[in-house]
C-alpha cells in the first residue's frame, strides 16, 4: 500500500514538473515571438500585446480542445509536450527564413502564437486529469496550476536576464525546446505503464525524430539565422548580435559599412558627415558657452567625435541605452576609425541608462544638449519627444544653453517633423529646424530649441573657421536653414505628450515607401 502511494507521488511530482517545464517555455515562448514580431514588424508595444493576446486566446482554444480527448490521455499529453519543444526550438529559424524571402513574416510568427498557445492550453486540463489517479481533487488543481504559474515566473526571469542577453534570439529556443524535450522524456519513461504499446512505439520514434532535429537545428541555427536574414540587405553582414535592448547589424560595401538597429539604417560610413557635421556645428556656434555637454544616444561616437574640435569643452556625458553599442564604439575597428576614438577621451563618461531616467536623477546643467535618439517608431520611444521630456531637459540646459534633437524627415514623415518642433514650442523653447540630404538616409532634419530668441542672423554668423569640416561651410548653412512650404498641411498638428502620444502615430502616417 505505501509502496503505490510512494509511486503515485512520484508519478505526481514528474508531471507537476512537466507543468513547470511548460511553464517556462510557455511564457518564453511568448517573450519570443513577441520580439521577433517587434524586430520584424516593429511597434514592440503593440506587437507584445497582440502576441500575449492572441496566445492566451488559443490557451482557451486548446483548454476547449481538450475534451474531444477521452482515451490514452497521457500519450496525448506526452505528444503535446513534445510538439511544444519542437515548435519553441524553431520559433526564430522559421520566422528568420521567412523573413529573409518574404514581407508575410508577421504571419508565420502570429500562426505559431496560435499554434503554441493551443498546445498550452492542451497541457493543463490534460495533465488534471491525469494527476487525478495521484492526488485527491481537493490539492490536484492548485498544485498543477501552482507550479506553472511558478513556471511562468523562472521563465521570464530568465528571457530577461539570461536568454535575450547573452543566448540571443538565436539559441534561446533550443535552451527551451531542450528543456521540453528532456521533461516529456523523463515522464514518458516515468508513466510507460500508463500508455498502450502502439503509443509507445510511434512516441519512441517521435523522440529520435524530434532529438535529432533539435540537435541539428541547434548546430545550424547561427547560420540558418544569418542566411535568413542576410537576404534583406543588399550588402554583406559582416557582425550581428542580438542585445538586451535591441539587434544590432553591421554590413559591408566595398570600403564602407552601414549600421542597422531593428532593421532600420542608422548611419553609413560613406556619407555619415552630411548627417553629423549639421547636427553638431550650427547649435554649438550659436552657443555662448561649451564648457559642459550632454548626449542623449549617440553611442557611435560621432557626435563626439565633431565635439572633441571645440578646446573650450571640458566635460562631455554621454548617456546610451545599449552597453554593448558603446562596447562596440570604443572597441571594434570599424568604428574607432569612424569616431576617431572619441570615447576614450578623457573628456567624455557615458553611462547606460534610458535618457528620461537619467535626467530625472542627474542634477547637472548644461551649455549644450545633443538629442539623438531612434526615430518615434514605437510608443516606448515616442515618449524622448514628449513635451515632458523636453521641459525635462529645459531644466538642465543654462539660461544661455541650446539643445537639437534628430527629427526625422521633413519630407517623408512630415507630420512628425513640425509636431517636434511645435512640441518643443509649446515646452518653451524658441527654434529653428534644419535639414540636408544624407545620401544613404535621405532627406534628414534636427530643430534647434534654446531658450531666449535667436534666427537666421545667429547662424549665418557661426564661425566654422578652424574645424575639420568634409562638406559643411558658410554657404551649407543658408542652405540647410533654408524650407519651402510644408508638402502637406501643418496647422491642425497638435502637440506630443505622455497621455497623448500622437508623434508615434504622425511617423507611422509617413511617406516612408517614397523613399
Amino acid at each position: 500500500m505505501n509502496s503505490e502511494k510512494n509511486r503515485n507521488k512520484y508519478h505526481s511530482n514528474v508531471l507537476k514538473i512537466a507543468l513547470f517545464a511548460t511553464g517556462v517555455s510557455g511564457i518564453v515562448a511568448e517573450y519570443i515571438l513577441s520580439t521577433l514580431a517587434s524586430y520584424f514588424i516593429g511597434n514592440a508595444i503593440l506587437q507584445f500585446t497582440l502576441i500575449v493576446s492572441i496566445m492566451l486566446f488559443s490557451m482557451g482554444l486548446g483548454a476547449r480542445l481538450s475534451k474531444s480527448f477521452e482515451k490514452h490521455i497521457v500519450g496525448y499529453f506526452i505528444l503535446t509536450e513534445l510538439l511544444l519543444s519542437v515548435f519553441v526550438s524553431f520559433s526564430a529559424i522559421v520566422s528568420y527564413l521567412v523573413f529573409g524571402f518574404t514581407n508575410n513574416s508577421w504571419i508565420v510568427i502570429y500562426l505559431m502564437s496560435i499554434i503554441v498557445g493551443i498546445l498550452i492550453g492542451l497541457e493543463i486540463p490534460l495533465a488534471t486529469r491525469i494527476n487525478d489517479n495521484f492526488e485527491s481533487l481537493k490539492t490536484n488543481i492548485s498544485s498543477i496550476l501552482e507550479k506553472d504559474y511558478y513556471g511562468s515566473l523562472i521563465g521570464g526571469l530568465f528571457f530577461a536576464f539570461v536568454g535575450l542577453p547573452y543566448l540571443g534570439l538565436t539559441y534561446t529556443p533550443f535552451v527551451l525546446g531542450v528543456l521540453n524535450f528532456g521533461v516529456s522524456l523523463w515522464l514518458f519513461l516515468v508513466l510507460r505503464t500508463h500508455i498502450t504499446a502502439a503509443w509507445k512505439r510511434s512516441l519512441s520514434i517521435a523522440y529520435v525524430i524530434v532529438g535529432v532535429g533539435i540537435f541539428i537545428g541547434f548546430a545550424f541555427a547561427k547560420p540558418i539565422l544569418i542566411f535568413g536574414e542576410q537576404q534583406k540587405y543588399k550588402d554583406k553582414i559582416v557582425f550581428e548580435k542580438q542585445t538586451k535592448y535591441q539587434r544590432i547589424i553591421i554590413t559591408k560595401w566595398k570600403d564602407y559599412h552601414s549600421l542597422y538597429i531593428n532593421g532600420n539604417q542608422q548611419l553609413s560610413t560613406f556619407d555619415e558627415y552630411l548627417y553629423h557635421e549639421p547636427m553638431v556645428h550650427p547649435v554649438m556656434g550659436i552657443s555662448p558657452h561649451k564648457k559642459n555637454i550632454l548626449i542623449l544616444g549617440g553611442g557611435d561616437g560621432c557626435i563626439v567625435r565633431e565635439l572633441l574640435q571645440y578646446d573650450e569643452i571640458e566635460h562631455i556625458t554621454l548617456v546610451d541605452l545599449d552597453p554593448e553599442m558603446v562596447r562596440l564604439a570604443r572597441q571594434n575597428k570599424i568604428f574607432l576609425d569612424l569616431n576617431n576614438n572619441s570615447l576614450n577621451s578623457p573628456k567624455v563618461k557615458v553611462f547606460a541608462e534610458d535618457a528620461f531616467t537619467y535626467l530625472e536623477s542627474d542634477t547637472t546643467i548644461y551649455d549644450v544638449i545633443f538629442i539623438d535618439l531612434p526615430d518615434p517608431n514605437s510608443v516606448d520611444l515616442n515618449k524622448l519627444y514628449t513635451r515632458e521630456f523636453y521641459f525635462l531637459c529645459s531644466k538642465h540646459l543654462t539660461q544661455d544653453g541650446s539643445l537639437i534633437t534628430q527629427s526625422g524627415s521633413p519630407y517623408y514623415a512630415t507630420k512628425a517633423f513640425y509636431c517636434i518642433k511645435k512640441t518643443l514650442e509649446d515646452a518653451n523653447y524658441y527654434t529653428l529646424p534644419l535639414h540636408n540630404q544624407v545620401l544613404t538616409l535621405g532627406e534628414w532634419g534636427w530643430i534647434i530649441g534654446r531658450k531666449r530668441p535667436f534666427g537666421q542672423k545667429e547662424l549665418q554668423a557661426v564661425n566654422l573657421e578652424n574645424l575639420a569640416l568634409r562638406w559643411l561651410n558658410k554657404e551649407a548653412l543658408k542652405q540647410i536653414s533654408s524650407f519651402g512650404q510644408p508638402l502637406i498641411d501643418t496647422s491642425g498638428i497638435e502637440v506630443n505628450t505622455i497621455i497623448s502620444p500622437v508623434l508615434y502615430n504622425y511617423y507611422r502616417q509617413g511617406n516612408w515607401d517614397l523613399f
